[in-house]
């Protein structure tokens, strides 16, 4: 894998590239830049990225990351909000993986908006996320593109515990709930502070997954996820209150949840992706509309 003509971003060469830039990192952007080259190294490895693939990457920055995924062989198309890093990006590339430059697309756009993607579908998705936009950048992509097979994302480690938390834990809520739809998700590791710069006043979390085939096509999964937001709306309300604006009443809530066999007393963070479409497809076809 290291045999590619690659060289790494250090600490020196990171701050040289800003410096050259009149780069500040901002926390309005959640700029924080990897500066170890084991740290990404091992992210890709993590990430099961292969040669011949087609990789994502979401705010590559001054293109550590970026390196280490081209090091495998793999295609990246990098989503770069910036523009003057955006404009950077294939510079670098060019000048610390000139055999790679080839394989590297990048697209000026917001990864929270972008509505589609140049070159080919993409099989995975591999980034250091913004940490103030790193559960609906993730959804959105996922929604968005479906060819996404796998993938792996570093994001605050409070946000990697609530994304790969089951149901019934402390930590599980929307963002769990949400990307179980999508994928087979599990915590893979820690990241350190003193790997970026600036560091971060947090700790990192490494998230892996797996796509799954979606839990049901009977209905839209806008629907479901309406379900779940009111759910968790309030997180201590029984569902039978707590879906009572969206089922047009707490006696029609009532009578969904009982018509899926769930207590109406339960609580949203005890019920996994598969309830909550159960609960969707009931509330559905309680409406007139769908009679």
């Amino acid at each position: 894998m290291r045999d590619r003509g690659v060289t790494h971003l250090g600490p020196a060469e990171v701050r040289e590239l800003a410096a050259r830039l009149g780069l500040r990192p901002t926390k309005q952007r959640g700029q924080n830049f990897v500066i170890d080259a084991n740290t990404v190294r091992r992210i890709v490895r993590e990430s099961g990225v292969t040669a011949g693939e087609v990789v994502v990457e979401v705010g590559p920055g001054l293109g550590s990351l970026t390196l280490a995924l081209l090091e495998t062989g793999a295609e990246v198309t990098a989503i770069e909000v910036d523009p003057l890093l955006a404009g950077e990006l294939p510079a670098t590339i060019e000048a610390f993986a000139p055999a790679q430059a080839g394989r590297l697309r990048v697209v000026l756009a917001d990864a929270m908006s972008v509505t589609e993607l140049p070159g080919p579908p993409p099989q995975a998705l591999v980034a250091n996320l913004p940490y103030n936009v790193s559960v609906p950048v993730l959804l959105h992509l996922m929604a968005l593109l479906p060819s996404l097979e796998h993938g792996l994302v570093m994001v605050q480690a409070e946000v990697a515990d609530r994304l790969a938390a089951p149901p019934g834990s402390k930590t599980y809520g929307v963002p769990s709930a949400k990307a179980a739809w999508f994928a087979d998700v599990r915590r893979a590791g820690a990241i350190g502070r003193n790997v970026f710069w600036p560091a971060p006043n947090v700790d990192s979390g490494l998230v892996a997954w797996t796509r799954r085939e979606p839990p049901t096509d009977r209905i839209a999964r806008e629907e479901v996820f309406a379900v779940i937001d009111a759910a968790f709306a309030q997180r201590r309300k029984a569902l039978r209150g707590a879906l009572r604006t969206l089922a047009g009443g707490a006696e029609q809530a009532e009578a969904a949840l009982r018509a899926v066999g769930i207590d109406p007393l339960t609580r949203g963070e005890t019920l996994g992706i598969d309830d909550f479409v159960a609960i969707a497809i009931a509330l559905h076809e309680m409406t007139p509309e769908s009679a």
